[in-house]
């Protein structure tokens, strides 16, 4: 079994009910913060963490996000012929290679661990990556290249992993955490959305994973979980005392909850606010609205 990781699954067949009607025709995945596909951030961050092998778990529907993946012929022709060069470099930093992404269906609804479970064909017998396009990192340096980097020194399994008041923990899976080692914490136990003041720790598991083979082989088993779906949470913590391990690691960045409108509204202002090209309007803009609101009061 190789320890490079170079493969990435992107679970993306959830109807994005959260957004209707928009995600009537458009799949989640491909609403933009600000110019850019939620689906790009998290494949840019990939290719960062060193990334080679795309597969996307889908549902029907999903087609128009496979073709943002396609070449664009006539698109690119256009711009050469207009001489938009830097338009141009952004329409080819979108595509991918032959071979490089694969499409594979999830007929049913059953679940994260379902989703990934899906995948495991293409996965063989190698440590991968699993990354949620909902949870956008703002971070200097992506947040699954310096989970990588950890694992290069840990090996075992993965989860990204940040701090959450106790109001908010029911909505997450919770460590239980053995030793914290400061960036790093092993783990000796996980609750999925534990119920409120039952949280073991206030350190929530986000979308960004890296997993050992044998998780595949513990989804086997398809045990239904918190909720009736077969959790990813689950078959992670039946490594927990295996000599893998698991560890929690605490990344260094801002997670956006663009899965939750108001999560997605933060995160379109946040990455509107970071452009140079936007900045001066936007924030004078958000100067005059709360001052309106201010004055309204």
């Amino acid at each position: 079994m190789s320890n490079k990781v170079t493969k990435a699954i992107f679970p993306v067949a959830g109807l994005g009910t959260r957004f209707l009607p928009a995600t009537k025709s458009v799949p989640k995945e491909i609403m933009t913060l600000v110019d850019r596909p939620l689906v790009q951030y998290a494949i840019d961050e990939a290719r960062a963490a060193g990334i080679k092998e795309f597969i996307f778990v889908t549902s029907r529907g999903k087609s128009a996000l496979e073709d943002y993946f396609d070449h664009a012929p006539q698109l690119e022709q256009e711009l050469e012929t207009k001489g938009k060069d830097k338009l141009l470099d952004v329409l080819k930093q979108t595509y991918m290679d032959s071979g490089e992404i694969a499409y594979i269906r999830q007929h049913k609804a059953l679940g994260l661990g379902h989703a990934v479970w899906c995948a495991r064909r293409l996965i063989g017998d190698e440590p991968f990556a699993v990354m949620l396009p909902d949870d956008v990192i703002a971070a200097d340096k992506p947040c699954l290249q310096q989970m990588v980097e950890s694992y290069e020194e840990t090996g075992g399994n993965m989860v990204a992993a940040m701090e959450v008041p106790a109001d908010k923990a029911s909505a997450y899976g919770i460590l239980d955490v053995q030793e914290d080692m400061g960036s790093l914490v092993s783990v000796k136990g996980m609750v999925e959305k534990p119920k409120a003041g039952e949280a073991p720790s206030n350190l929530a598991v986000i979308g960004r994973y890296i997993l050992s083979p044998k998780i595949l082989e513990n989804l086997d088993a398809k045990t239904a979980g918190a909720g009736g779906e077969i959790q990813l949470t689950d078959a992670i913590a039946k490594e927990i005392g295996s000599e893998a391990g698991v560890y929690g690691y605490r990344f260094n960045g801002q997670r956006y909850d663009c899965g939750s409108k108001a999560g997605f509204l933060q995160a379109t202002v946040a990455f509107g606010l970071s452009r140079d090209d936007l900045r001066d309007d936007l924030e004078a803009y958000l100067h005059e609205v709360v001052s309106a609101r201010k004055a309204a009061q």
